[in-house]
């Protein structure tokens, strides 16, 4: 107990330069807790149970996000075994209200009943779906885009296309729960095609529900076979690597969040280094004390280190609390719920992040508490700092 009040009071003997290294290392492990949820979220968690079941079927090469796949292959893909359902999906490009960002969510123009089917996760109520299916200029929107426009059902929604030069006149006939939030419209894209003729039997995209995981490999395979010698080939992944493309397009990602959190590593532990070599050069004449009184080397290392890493981990703690209670705050947001809903801080991150301050604790306070005690006792005796 002795030592651990000592210990406390090195830490708080000069409680400004504390307070400023606790704010500096309390920063840099909130942005390593944000690249740390972002890897996890892109690169390790998947979108769901069902997801994992999800095939997505584009063009290959780079055109897949124009009207590239004619619709009679949904029809050949459906005669695969152990495919459950196919939905042809569409990107529609359209402004609602004017160009600003605040304004901008995703549209997708599908076939209703089949896209249920697909996404038997997507939670709605059972008239809502069937009051979607019955009108072909009804559409269903997000919960979260919902709250966030004030939006309910009946109300009417004008898209106009920039890409597809249609006007659509929408009616919200339903409000679904993803598993993950999506901030999207969902609308029949027969509304479309009976507008604009020229693109009538094209399709950007094919959703396939399989009906077990063993089985994807098998299906992506037979699937891009059978259109490999036709004029409009095809790629088939998982859901989770055709989200991970559209990541692809920022750039290096994995490059850059490695980066930054080479940064705030090395910015934490040079900080914290600072403040314990300043801290324990200021102290080498009460160090030397200690060894006069038979403290040895190795129980005073052990004390410089342990207020290094006390200093550090409790950093680390506010950073982590810090973190949590933004995405608690983010979460009954509707304008970031879909990012709260992404960047989730789980237990492990924490744990993680909370390893980690202890760890730059160490090898910020492990040299200067070496050097303090390599010196002699009679020179030790005699520094003046």
């Amino acid at each position: 107990m002795i030592l651990v009040q000592l210990v406390m009071k090195n830490v708080l003997r000069n409680r400004r330069r504390s307070l400023l290294t606790l704010i500096s290392i309390t920063f840099s492990m909130m942005l390593l807790s944000l690249m740390i949820t972002v890897w996890r979220s892109f690169y390790v968690d998947t979108l769901g149970t069902t997801s994992a079941l999800r095939l997505v079927t584009r063009a290959r090469g780079p055109s897949y996000f124009m009207l590239a796949l004619p619709s009679y292959y949904e029809k050949k893909i459906r005669s695969l075994p152990g495919v459950v359902s196919v939905a042809r999906c569409n990107l529609f490009a359209g402004l609602y209200r004017n160009e600003r960002s605040e304004n901008a969510f995703a549209q997708l123009g599908t076939d209703p009943k089949a896209f249920l089917e697909v996404h038997p996760d997507y939670r709605i109520a059972s008239d809502q779906a069937a009051s979607w299916e019955s009108d072909p200029a009804g559409a269903i929107v997000d919960r979260g885009l919902a709250e966030k426009y004030g939006w309910k059902l009946g109300d009417r929604l004008t898209l106009i296309g920039s890409i597809v030069p249609v006007k659509l006149e929408l009616t919200i006939r339903g409000i679904f729960d993803p598993p993950i939030p999506t901030q999207a419209v969902i609308f029949n894209w027969q509304y479309v095609e009976h507008s604009d003729h020229s693109i009538s039997g094209r399709n950007n995209l094919f959703l396939i529900l399989t009906g077990s995981s063993q089985s994807m490999r098998r299906i992506a395979s037979e699937v891009d076979t059978m259109f490999h010698n036709s004029s409009e080939p095809t790629r088939t992944e998982t859901e989770k690597a055709f989200e991970l493309e559209f990541v692809e397009m920022l750039g290096n990602v994995k490059a850059f969040i490695a980066a930054m959190c080479t940064a705030a590593l090395f910015t934490t532990t040079l900080v914290c280094a600072n403040t314990m070599g300043m801290s324990i050069r200021e102290r080498t004449r009460e160090l030397a004390v200690l060894r006069t009184l038979g403290f040895n080397r190795q129980r005073i290392i052990r004390l410089c280190l342990a207020e290094g890493t006390a200093l550090s981990s409790a950093g680390a703690f506010v950073a982590a609390l810090s973190s949590y209670l933004a995405r608690a705050v983010t979460a009954h947001s509707p304008e970031w719920r879909l990012y709260s809903a992404v960047l989730k801080v789980t237990p492990l991150s924490l744990l993680l992040l909370f390893a980690t301050g202890l760890l730059i604790g160490f090898v910020s306070s492990v040299i200067p508490s070496w050097l303090a005690t390599r010196m002699p006792v009679a020179s030790a005796l005699r520094h003046t700092g």
